[in-house]
């Protein structure tokens, strides 16, 4: 079954499942944590991931489509403000050359967001979030049989996103869509569903 549709199937259980009587508003403010999985999509064209890993070449065909894994703790200050830290798998980005050529870019990254909240109901909050993000991509190309190191990449930049968060009071679901701007020749999507607990 394919990650997008097994995201889409989280998030209805999420908000099926669970009767209006378990519900409950959560406390004001404390220590909360979750992991989360998902999927990356990649933002820019040929001309810039060329640009991005200096490679001369832009024959190729970007396969952009790869889970993501997350990590996240969190401190609610208040009902409308929250601050996170981070660490995010943001999957591999195949470069296809040929038939026997191909070049991965490997990314992670971990960082620090703000997030500032809107509880609709006592269950029900949106939520957008800014934040930077100490990131790497590892390049590697591949021939055949034989494998070369190219030249990675790294730096800190911006990330941002909004979301949808569901409170089962001390449990906590949310869905939310964040770019990562790593450079701007690669710059990456990701939609991710993630579960976590309130302390």
């Amino acid at each position: 079954m394919k990650l997008r549709t097994l995201f889409t199937a989280s998030l209805a259980t999420g908000l099926c499942v669970s009767a209006p009587a378990v519900l409950a508003a959560p406390s004001a403010e404390g220590l909360y944590l979750g992991l989360g999985t998902g999927f990356s999509s990649l933002e820019n064209d040929r001309e810039d991931v060329d640009n991005f890993i200096k490679s001369g070449s832009e024959d190729f065909d970007v396969d952009d489509d790869d889970n993501v894994f997350k990590g996240f703790v969190g401190y609610e200050l208040n009902p409308y403000f929250a601050t996170e830290v981070f660490y995010a798998d943001l999957g591999r980005t195949r470069l296809k050359g040929n038939n026997v050529a191909n070049t991965d870019l490997e990314s992670n990254a971990y960082g620090v967001n703000v997030v500032g909240q809107l509880p609709i109901t006592p269950w029900f909050t949106a939520f957008a979030k800014a934040g930077l993000a100490k990131w790497e991509t590892n390049v590697d190309g591949n021939l055949g049989n034989s494998s070369l190191d190219l030249e990675d990449n790294d730096g800190t930049d911006p990330v941002y996103g909004v979301g949808a968060q569901f409170n089962f009071d001390p449990f906590l679901v949310r869905a939310e869509y964040e770019r990562y701007d790593l450079d701007s020749d690669y710059q990456i999507d990701t939609f991710t569903a993630s579960a976590g607990l309130r302390f």
